[in-house]
C-alpha cells in the first residue's frame, strides 16, 4: 500500500494548482516544500485569460479576480508613440484581460482552496531522493522519512531535485543581458488599465500595474544592480518610458536583478515520475507566459493523472508529456522573440520600431498576439 496516490513536491503556483484540482477530483495527494513559508514577493504579476478559464472548475478564479486589478489594453510604444496597440476586451472569454496580481497573492489563493478541499503543504520539507519500481516512488527527505506515492511530480522550480533524480536532461541556455525588476509606486503619468512595453531607442523598460497603487518595472540592462535603488528605476523611466520627469518614483517596495533562461525538459514523463511548470520548461518573462503555461500544465497533469489513477490505460500521462513540452516549446519560440526584438543592439532600435509601427496596420497581427498573450490559442 502507497502513502498516497501522488506526491507533488513544490509548492509555487503549478504544485499547488495540481495538488488542489488532484483532491477536487477524488485523488490522495500529498504537497511537500522546502521553505518554511510562501515567499512574500510579487515575482510572477500577471494570469491570463486562459489561466482564469482553467481555474474555474477549482473555484478560484472569482477570488482571483477580486483580488486583482484588471488591464484590459497591452501596447508597445516608444515614449508617447504608440507601435503596436493590443485590446483583449473583444476576445471570446468571460476574461477578457490581463489580470494583474503578485504570485504571493496567486499562491495565498490556491493554498486557501487547497485547505478547504482537505490539502495541507507540508513545510519545511526538502526532497533528498526519490527511487521508483513498477508499483510506485520512495521519497526519501533530509529528516530521514520516507513517503510511498504511486506517483511524484517535480513542481520544484528551475533546479528541480525531482528532474534531477530521474535522470531528465534540461537543454538550453541563457540571454547574455541581465535584467532589473523593481516594484514602485510612482506619480505621474502610469496608466492603471495598461501594461506598456516601452521600445527605446536606449533599450526596453516595461511598466505594469499591479493592485495597491503599486507598479512592476523589468528592464533589460548591462550594469544591472543586485538591489536595484530608487534612483537606477527612475533613470530607467526617464529614458525609455514617457520621458524625462513624467512618471516619478516615489517609493521602492522591493527590487532585484535575474538573468533569463530558455531550457525544456527532454521528456516531461519517465516512468511514474512526471515534471510540470518550472521544473519542466523556463524561459523569458516577456509576454507574462511563465506561471500560465505552470498553471495549464498542473490542470492538464491532474486529469490525466486522476483517469489514470481511475483505472484508465497509463497512455493520458505519455499524452500530457507530448502536448505540454510542445505548448512549452511554442512559449518559448514566442517568448524568445520578443526577447530578443527586445534586446537588439541599439543602431537597429530605430528600424525595429518602424517596422512594428507598419506590422499594426495588419488587424491580424495585433489579432494573433492577443491570443498569443491571452492563452486563448493554446484551448
Amino acid at each position: 500500500m502507497n502513502d498516497t496516490d501522488v506526491l507533488v513536491v513544490g509548492a509555487g503556483p503549478t504544485g499547488l494548482t495540481l495538488t488542489a484540482s488532484l483532491l477536487n477530483q477524488g485523488i490522495q495527494a500529498a504537497i511537500v516544500d522546502k521553505l518554511p513559508a510562501g515567499a512574500n514577493t510579487s515575482r510572477a504579476a500577471v494570469a491570463n485569460a486562459r489561466s482564469l478559464e482553467v481555474l474555474e472548475n477549482l473555484d478560484v478564479s472569482w477570488r482571483m479576480v477580486k483580488a486583482g486589478l484588471v488591464a484590459p489594453r497591452f501596447s508597445m510604444r516608444q515614449g508617447d508613440r504608440t507601435l503596436i496597440p493590443i485590446d483583449f476586451s473583444t476576445l471570446p472569454t468571460n476574461y477578457p484581460y490581463s489580470l494583474m496580481i503578485s504570485q504571493a497573492d496567486t499562491e495565498r489563493l490556491l493554498e486557501e482552496r487547497l485547505n478547504e478541499l482537505g490539502g495541507e503543504v507540508l513545510r519545511p520539507k526538502t526532497l533528498s531522493r526519490i527511487a521508483q519500481d513498477s508499483t510506485g516512488v520512495t521519497a526519501i527527505f533530509d529528516d530521514g522519512e520516507t513517503l510511498r506515492a504511486s506517483y511524484v511530480v517535480g513542481a520544484d522550480g528551475t533546479h528541480s531535485t525531482v528532474r534531477h533524480q530521474a535522470g531528465i536532461g534540461f537543454a538550453g541556455g541563457e540571454f547574455a543581458e541581465s535584467f532589473a525588476l523593481a516594484d514602485v509606486r510612482v506619480a505621474g503619468e502610469a496608466p492603471r488599465d495598461e501594461v506598456i512595453l516601452f521600445y527605446g531607442n536606449d533599450g526596453l523598460t516595461v511598466l505594469a500595474p499591479l493592485p495597491d497603487g503599486v507598479f512592476r518595472i523589468v528592464a533589460p540592462h548591462p550594469d544591472a544592480p543586485q538591489s536595484p535603488t530608487a534612483e537606477f528605476v527612475q533613470d530607467l523611466l526617464d529614458t525609455r518610458a514617457f520621458g524625462p520627469g513624467r512618471t516619478e518614483v516615489t517609493d521602492l517596495l522591493w527590487g532585484s536583478r535575474f538573468k533569463i533562461h530558455h531550457r525544456v525538459a527532454d521528456t516531461f514523463r519517465a516512468g511514474r515520475i512526471l515534471l510540470a511548470g518550472d521544473a519542466a520548461h523556463v524561459h523569458s518573462p516577456a509576454g507574462g507566459q511563465g506561471m500560465n503555461l505552470g498553471i495549464t500544465d498542473a490542470i492538464e497533469l491532474a486529469t490525466a493523472l486522476a483517469t489514470t489513477l481511475h483505472g484508465a490505460p497509463d497512455t493520458a500521462l505519455d499524452a500530457y508529456s507530448a502536448s505540454q513540452r510542445a505548448r512549452a516549446q511554442q512559449v518559448l519560440t514566442l517568448t524568445g522573440r520578443l526577447t530578443r526584438v527586445s534586446t537588439l543592439p541599439r543602431p537597429l532600435r530605430p528600424i525595429r520600431n518602424s517596422a512594428m509601427r507598419l506590422a499594426a496596420h495588419v488587424p491580424a497581427v495585433r489579432r494573433q498576439l492577443a491570443w498569443r498573450l491571452s492563452g486563448l490559442v493554446y484551448r
